[in-house]
């Protein structure tokens, strides 16, 4: 079986065409398929265009959320929701092709378990695809996972891979990432990409700084999650070197017999130095934290495994 979960916001304009396009390659899909629509709390009249197609087609579920979640939370749902053993997702804004699935399927029947699309040639705005660009190369600069384009909609997963996936925020576009992370093989393939004929794009040129800090907090996630205090404590220890070297300076100059009480530097000194032991400590303290929690997490599993018996038998001595 196979499912396809569209997340959806204000596409009234595209979504009949977008289904036309998609029942025209359901022949070579498998018998048993669905279509999961996620309506992430559109403005107009998107969902009543939903619940037409859903009349007509046995096949099509339709989920709505009351208000705007972001489209992680509108994929996680649907993740949630699927029954497939491969699960595609795609946008409703008919530029990358339902025609194009059937690339990423036959990648996936290779045994990749996260296929993403790639938009060689992309049709967008200039400045989004030179944002898109600098988006990719420095996720490549920065993780170990070299593909060309992560934020493409057109992606083919296994259930498994689908389902292992926490999405909130903005880690939607982080998802060949986490699900490498996790151990799942991740592969792209060339897809063709099309102008938008219908709407408009839900993305400007702030995307840029949205994309910037979710980054830094990817970066942090991947390499310092587990071991906080290799962050928190490198740079509480160059801010406190920082403070100890204008410290130090500055009782040179007393003991030379300078004022320093009246210098701003002394100020500086002293801030430096303390904000790099509370740094550090923050580090200690988050480190100490997983340490405690990965030890109760040990204890538990050895339990499950290994579970004890406890008796109440005495011996009586006479």
């Amino acid at each position: 079986m196979i499912s396809i979960v569209v997340p959806v916001y204000n596409e009234e304009e595209s979504l009949k065409h977008f289904y036309d396009a998609l029942i025209e390659v359901s022949p070579w899909l498998d018998k048993e398929y669905e279509i999961i629509f996620v309506d992430d709390g559109s403005l107009d009249s998107s969902l009543l265009v939903l619940k037409s197609l859903s009349e007509k087609n046995k096949h099509v579920k339709i989920f709505s959320f009351r208000r705007n979640l972001g489209k992680a939370e509108a994929l996680n749902f649907g993740f949630m929701k699927a029954q497939g053993d491969h699960i595609v997702t795609l946008d409703a804004d008919l530029q990358d092709q339902p025609s194009e699935i059937r690339k990423l399927l036959d990648r996936a029947q290779e045994g990749v378990e996260v296929v993403c699309g790639w938009r060689k040639d992309r049709k967008d705005k200039s400045r989004m695809v030179v944002i898109s660009r600098l988006f990719n190369r420095l996720m490549g600069y920065f993780f170990d996972l070299q593909i060309h384009d992560y934020n493409c909609g057109l992606k083919v997963y296994t259930k498994d891979a689908a389902k292992s996936l926490r999405l909130y925020g903005g880690l939607h576009r982080f998802i060949p990432l986490l699900a490498y992370q996790q151990g799942f093989t991740v592969d792209e393939v060339a897809v063709h990409h099309v102008p938008r004929r219908y709407g408009s794009s839900k993305f400007g040129f702030s995307k840029l700084w949205k994309d910037l800090p979710d980054i830094f907090s990817m970066l942090f996630l991947a390499k310092y999650s587990r071991r906080p205090l290799h962050f928190f404590g490198t740079v509480g220890f160059v801010f406190g070197c920082i403070g100890f070297i204008i410290l130090a300076y500055l009782s040179g100059l007393h003991f030379m017999g300078e004022t320093i009480g009246n210098r701003p530097l002394l100020i500086f000194g002293m801030l430096f130095l303390l904000v790099g032991f509370q740094i550090f400590f923050t580090g200690f303290l988050a480190d100490l934290m997983i340490n405690i929690s990965r030890s109760r997490e040990s204890i538990d599993e050895a339990h499950r495994h290994f579970p004890l018996k406890f008796t109440t038998e005495r011996k009586l001595l006479g």
